[in-house]
């Protein structure tokens, strides 16, 4: 089990138990948690594995998924045990992209992922140290770097995925991979038939999400107080947005993230989105909020 009392990884985290009893980072960098507080394994499985629809894509021959942001391997290892528990024959793909190699060595060091299977902390160990890990069913690589990059080689390599697990840290903290362009890259990496899954609800992500000709559903995100947002590239019918989630789409919400060169700082993307936001004839975000909270 996870020692309740410690506090920091040998990089500087700020380690802290979530609700379910799994542990996950405070990232003073970013200035946001890994996970959702009210459980870090939970999120992973439900808001991810579940929303990304792995327990079916499993039962396929072949399984390749994108993890975009790997972080502490949590979203990698709950993949791997359900496809484990479905179908051990999968022949499974995975690609992980992650800017930071500690953040997986460090979880492993505090022994975060003791709620996986065995078999799974193994690979999860060999990830961490080596970036690498293949057997007759399993090819997968963790691929340190900024993704607006790393992930430039894989589209021009025509590689693609059924499901897209996709878990930067907000869009506020981290807007280069919120960005239409970064979307742009993403979905070009997804199937036709394939699904991408993220925690985020933001007017700004969805718009972008669309911009790039994906179609949107919303999805009750299970331990979090707004809901998920899954994503696909064919016409299949998806869980509606809600009166106020499509209203929250006409604000100046909604005007998306853009990072043309895909090499902007953060505070660029930002200054840039603020000043077409007030240039934006779409309805002031306040209006719609006030609307909905007293029903004006």
């Amino acid at each position: 089990m996870v020692d309740s009392d410690l506090r920091d990884s040998s990089s500087g985290l700020i380690l802290e138990v979530t609700d379910d009893g799994s542990a996950t980072f405070y990232s003073e960098e970013f200035g946001e948690w890994f996970h959702c507080r009210s459980g870090a394994y939970t999120d992973a499985q439900r808001n991810y594995v579940d929303a990304a629809n792995i327990p079916a894509l499993a039962r396929a021959e072949r399984l390749s998924i994108l993890d975009v942001c790997y972080g502490l391997g949590y979203n990698t290892a709950a993949a791997l045990d359900t496809i484990q528990r479905i179908n051990p024959d999968c022949q499974v793909t995975i690609r992980a992209l992650e800017i930071n190699a500690a953040v997986p060595r460090d979880a492993i060091s505090n022994n975060l992922i003791h709620h996986w299977t065995v078999a799974t902390q193994h690979i999860l160990n060999v990830l961490a140290t080596e970036g690498h890990y293949k057997s007759p069913t399993l090819d997968i690589q963790l691929i340190i770097g900024d993704a607006r990059q790393t992930l430039q080689p894989i589209v021009s390599g025509g590689w693609q995925a059924g499901a897209i697990l996709f878990d930067p840290f907000s869009p506020p903290r981290c807007p280069q991979l919120w960005t239409v362009e970064f979307f742009n890259l993403t979905a070009q990496c997804l199937e036709d038939s394939g699904i991408l899954a993220t925690y985020s609800c933001a007017a700004a992500v969805r718009s972008a999400m669309q911009l790039v000709g994906l179609t949107i559903g919303s999805l009750p995100g299970a331990g979090r107080h707004w809901p998920c947002t899954i994503a696909t590239k064919d016409q299949r019918p998806l869980p509606t947005l809600s009166q106020q989630e499509q209203e929250h789409l006409q604000t100046r919400a909604a005007v998306p993230y853009r990072d043309p060169t895909l090499t902007a700082m953060a505070e660029t993307i930002m200054a840039q989105r603020q000043q077409e936001q007030q240039q934006s004839t779409l309805e002031p975000t306040g209006v719609w909020r006030r609307r909905w909270l007293t029903g004006k």
